[in-house]
C-alpha cells in the first residue's frame, strides 16, 4: 500500500507539471499575440517555478531502493595519523549532525569511543527519518582532509583520512537469520558521556559475525541487555546491506569497472590550506565554501551521487527555461 500510494503521488505530480506547463505555454502565446508583457512573464515565472519543482522531483525520484525510506545507521572511524585523524573524524560527525538536524531527522549516538589527546577512535549514529538511508547511502568511504594542523607547534600542513560507512535500519518486514554460532560476543566498559553508570559495569557490547568479518558496537542504552538487542539489530542491518550491495553489482552492467570502498578508495576531499576546496571524486562537484560543508550543507554532492549511483555517471541533467 505504501508503493502504491507512493507512485499515485508521483503519477499525479507529473500529471500536474504537464499541465502547468501546457497552460503556460498557451498563455505566452497569447501574450505574445496580444503584446501583454505582463501575462507572458507571469508565464515564464510559473515554468521557472515548474522547473524548481521538478528539479525536486528528480532527486526524489532516486530514492526508490528498496530501503531507501529507511532509517540509517553511520559508522565513522579514524584513520592512521592518530590525534589528527581522530579529530577529523570528530568533524565528520558533526558534520552528519548537523546535515541530519537540518533535515529535521532525529540522531541518536549508538556508540562512541573516544580519542587519546581529542577527537574520537569511532561512532556510530542513528538518523531517524523518511529517505534517510537513501539520502546518506553514498556517503560510505574514505573521507580526505587536508589543513594546517592545531596540533603541530610548527604548523605544518597535514593530511588526514577518515572513513564512514552507512547501512539501512531494518524493519519486522525484511527477516535476516544469524546464527550465534557464528558470532563471537564481547562485553567492555562504555566510554565517553553519559553520567556515572558510564565506566561502572561492562554494559557495551561488541558482536563480531565470523564469516564477514563485520564488527558492530553499542553503548547507547544503560543496560547489557538492551546494548545486546541493539547491536544485533545493527548486525543484522549490516549483513542487509552487504547484500543489497551485492544485489547491486549483479545487476550493474558496469560491475567489472567497479571497486569495494575501503580504505584508498576516497570519495572526497576538503582541502582548508593552502586554499579552500571541497571535491567529490566520483561527481567532479565542488564547492569553495568548506565551511558550510563541514556545517552540513551536503544535500548538492549528495543529490550529483545519487544521481551518478543511477545513471552510471551520466547524472541528472534539466535544461535551463532561459
Amino acid at each position: 500500500m505504501q508503493e502504491r500510494q507512493r507512485l499515485e503521488e508521483m503519477v499525479t505530480a507529473i500529471r500536474t507539471y504537464d499541465q502547468t506547463l501546457e497552460d503556460s505555454v498557451e498563455l505566452i502565446a497569447m501574450g505574445e499575440e496580444e503584446d501583454d508583457q505582463e501575462t507572458i512573464a507571469e508565464a515564464e515565472q510559473a515554468i521557472r517555478d515548474l522547473q524548481g519543482a521538478i528539479d525536486k522531483r528528480s532527486v526524489e525520484a532516486l530514492l526508490s531502493g528498496e530501503a531507501d525510506g529507511n532509517d540509517t545507521f553511520i559508522e565513522i572511524h579514524s584513520g592512521a595519523g592518530g590525534t589528527e585523524s581522530q579529530d577529523w573524524a570528530s568533524m565528520l560527525l558533526r558534520m552528519y549532525t548537523r546535515w541530519a538536524e537540518r533535515r529535521g531527522f532525529k540522531v541518536e549516538v549508538v556508540e562512541y569511543q573516544a580519542g587519546e589527546e581529542a577527537g574520537i577512535k569511532s561512532a556510530t549514529l542513528l538518523v531517524k527519518g523518511h529517505n534517510a538511508y537513501g539520502w546518506m547511502k553514498t556517503e560510505s568511504g574514505v573521507h580526505r582532509l587536508v589543513r594546517i594542523s592545531p596540533y603541530d607547534s610548527n604548523a605544518r600542513r597535514h593530511t588526514s583520512f577518515a572513513s564512514a560507512w552507512v547501512y539501512p535500519v531494518i524493519d519486522d518486514s525484511i527477516d535476516i537469520e544469524v546464527a550465534e554460532s557464528d558470532c563471537r560476543i564481547d562485553t567492555y566498559r562504555a566510554s565517553g558521556a553519559g553520567g556515572q553508570h558510564v565506566n561502572t559495569t561492562d554494559s557495551a557490547v561488541r558482536i563480531t559475525h565470523i564469516p564477514s568479518g563485520i564488527v558492530v558496537q553499542c553503548q547507547a542504552e544503560r543496560s547489557q541487555h538492551k546494548n545486546r538487542a541493539r547491536a544485533w539489530d545493527m548486525l543484522r542491518a549490516r549483513l542487509y546491506e552487504e547484500e543489497l550491495k551485492r544485489r547491486e553489482a549483479e545487476a550493474s552492467a558496469t560491475e567489472a569497472t567497479k571497486t569495494e570502498i575501503g580504505w584508498g578508495h576516497q570519495i572526497r576531499s576538503y582541502v582548508l590550506q593552502p586554499y579552500q576546496l571541497v571535491k567529490d571524486l566520483r561527481t567532479g562537484v565542488e564547492s569553495s565554501a568548506p565551511g558550510d560543508v563541514l556545517d552540513g550543507d551536503l544535500d548538492e554532492f549528495m543529490e550529483a551521487a545519487l544521481a551518478h549511483r543511477v545513471h552510471g555517471g551520466e547524472g541528472v541533467e534539466i535544461e535551463d527555461v532561459d
